[in-house]
């Protein structure tokens, strides 16, 4: 673990984020976009994506106050049209 970072897993790969990150910070980060308190994005597009950490699907209303802890294997999945 590098100082100040945690090790956890995301989408397969192992992936270092600062400690006290929220879960909100990690898939804003992860996806490239900026998200509001509520975890939306703030440029009024649709977020398409469902996150399972250790398995157990977080609600995106809880993203901002689910912390990361080391270990952790997060799952983004993320919506598409089409069957």
């Amino acid at each position: 673990m590098t100082a100040g970072h945690i090790s956890i897993v995301l989408d397969g790969t192992p992936t270092k984020v600062p400690a006290g990150s929220t879960l909100r910070e990690t898939i804003a980060r992860h996806i490239d976009r900026e998200l509001d308190a509520s975890s939306a994005p703030i440029d009024g597009g649709r977020l398409g994506v469902a996150v399972a950490v250790d398995g157990m699907v977080v609600p995106r209303g809880d993203w901002h106050d689910h912390l990361m802890v080391d270990g952790a294997a997060v799952d983004v999945v993320t919506a598409t049209q089409g069957g």
